[in-house]
């Protein structure tokens, strides 16, 4: 489950970001010719039996046999059929083509621990998914994970660390520097930049 919640606040940035909204947490909606406004924020999880999800698990690369619940064996699926829902409307389904074309010649980082590398695996799920027909690249060097998808030249990234700032040795053992960011150099030049940190 905290994979499928990780993934819900990615969307949920993620549709911020491509509605170009004004204030960071509400979007305009449409209702009967009426504009109102929508936290993403506030709302629950609810149980849609029509709910498909984005990808499957066993047939994406990015997703390892640890981490695959229905290869393993997991006898129940109930937890596939929960979406979030905002108290105030409904949130659009991920469409992965009109994300390409919105998104074309950018670059986009998850930067952070576990959490980012959860977030970033399930988005490139959805990507391959939702774009069969394109050329998938994955590349690895270091602590950075590359997901490109060739025909429209944008890159999705990981940059793997377990803290935001730097920690050196000292004489005393190694210290947290919370006013440095020197591994911030790799973050530079990116479009979309989804900070996460469990520390």
């Amino acid at each position: 489950m905290e994979c499928k919640f990780a993934l819900a606040i990615f969307v949920l940035l993620l549709h911020q970001c491509i509605a170009n909204v004004e204030d960071s947490t509400t979007i305009e909606v449409s209702k009967s010719n009426k504009s109102c406004s929508c936290n993403l924020f506030q709302g629950s999880w609810v149980y849609d039996d029509a709910y498909t999800p984005y990808y499957d698990s066993s047939t994406c690369s990015s997703i390892i046999k640890e981490f695959d619940c229905l290869s393993n064996g997991r006898p129940d699926q109930l937890y596939l059929k929960y979406r979030w829902k905002p108290s105030g409307c409904d949130l659009p389904r991920f469409d992965g083509e009109d994300f390409v074309t919105r998104f074309t010649g950018k670059k986009i980082m998850f930067v952070g621990d576990s959490l980012s590398l959860d977030q970033w695996k399930s988005f490139t799920c959805m990507l391959q998914a939702a774009l069969p027909h394109c050329n998938h690249k994955l590349t690895v060097k270091g602590a950075l994970s590359t997901h490109a998808i060739m025909e429209y030249n944008i890159s999705v990234m990981l940059y793997r660390t377990p803290y935001l700032v730097d920690i050196v040795s000292e004489k005393i053992g190694n210290v947290l520097k919370l006013d440095s960011i020197n591994n911030g150099n790799a973050w530079k030049g990116m479009d979309v930049l989804i900070f996460n940190s469990w520390h």
